[in-house]
């Protein structure tokens, strides 16, 4: 299945207060929010991807590069642990872009894959791990049979997902749904 919870359950409270200690560090990068893309009107903060000086247009954004961690990583050390743990948990041989997502209340990500980027390719395991959620907002993803299976997803748990396929996030809740996006690369 392209959208699977794993049996993996981890302690976030530490990382949502941090963060919540942190509201400057919100959109420093808004560029995948722009107008016209899937992710309009969410919020981001990227912890680790391609060096920001490196990333002069849009072309830059789909080659090989080695991803680099930016200065709101350090600001955030209780992410560590839910990252590393889920490096061991996976086999992961290496680490690739980390992104915090900010859907508000009525909110979503628009449908789209991500086909043709170096990054989401080669980095072949997506995990999310909802910080804050609520039981009206709903992932979805594009099954093998052409189907759409959409999923609620609680706080604290741990899921994959395919991007090559299209997928997208509506969020019907009354509350913004915040999502640690960690991407790895296995050779599983």
């Amino acid at each position: 299945m392209n959208l699977t919870r794993l049996p993996l359950d981890l302690d976030i409270a530490a990382a949502i207060d941090e963060l919540d200690a942190h509201p400057e560090l919100w959109d420093l990068h808004p560029e995948r929010a722009g107008s016209g893309s899937p992710h309009e009107g969410v919020s981001d903060i990227w912890l680790r991807y391609r060096p920001k000086a490196e990333l002069t247009d849009a072309l830059r954004y789909r080659e090989p590069f080695i991803p680099r961690f930016y200065p709101e990583w350090h600001a955030l050390p209780e992410l560590r642990p839910i990252v590393f743990t889920l490096m061991a948990a996976f086999e992961s041989v290496q680490l690739g872009g980390i992104l915090i997502t900010r859907i508000p209340p009525g909110g979503q990500v628009k449908p789209h894959n991500d086909r043709g980027s170096w990054h989401s390719e080669f980095f072949n395991s997506k995990i999310y791990v909802p910080l804050r959620a609520n039981t009206l907002c709903t992932n979805w993803c594009q099954e093998e049979d052409g189907q759409y299976r959409g999923d609620t997803m609680a706080a604290g748990e741990c899921w994959t997902f395919n991007n090559q396929v299209d997928h997208g996030v509506v969020n019907n809740g009354p509350e913004e749904r915040i999502t640690l996006i960690v991407c790895l690369r296995t050779e599983r």
